[in-house]
């Protein structure tokens, strides 16, 4: 009996995934708990019709993506930090300050945690971090670190 899966069941196969199975294994098992429905043609017209709508979409997303790290690799980032004579920053530079520098530079909200800094930012200078967009797109922007005098 051939079934259209509905969700992803180990050793059998992926969401959509239109597979052959045991009669008695679709009805009493896969059916029942809403694994899969049964292969008909109408099932098969709307799992057609899903993966085209899913297609669509799918590019309309990787554009965005495409533009977003254009935007992105555009220029360079510029942060701000308290720094002494020597030049050294207080602190350091966060995932969550280059969130921020990115939201308010270039008006895209990228999640902090999917920001991971390649180098330890403890002084001023150009430094490099890497986004996870998801999806396997990954984009490495530069950032550079300006200072501004504390004052005692």
């Amino acid at each position: 009996m051939q079934v259209i899966l509905i969700e992803d069941v180990d050793n059998l196969g992926q969401r959509n995934e239109l597979v052959q199975v045991k009669s008695g294994y679709a009805r009493n098992y896969l059916i029942p708990r809403k694994l899969a429905v049964e292969g008909s043609p109408s099932n098969l017209k709307q799992m057609n019709e899903k993966m085209k709508v899913k297609e669509k979409k799918d590019a309309a997303m990787l554009e965005e993506v495409n533009k977003v790290i254009e935007t992105l690799k555009a220029s360079p980032i510029k942060l701000s930090a308290k720094t002494g004579t020597s030049g050294k920053i207080f602190g350091s530079i966060t995932p969550l300050q280059i969130a921020r520098a990115i939201r308010d530079q270039k008006g895209y909200e990228i999640d902090r945690k999917r920001i991971s800094l390649v180098d330890e930012v403890k002084e001023l200078g150009t430094y490099k971090a890497a986004i996870d967009l998801g999806k396997n797109h990954h984009v490495e922007i530069e950032f550079e670190v300006v200072g501004e005098e504390a004052t005692i």
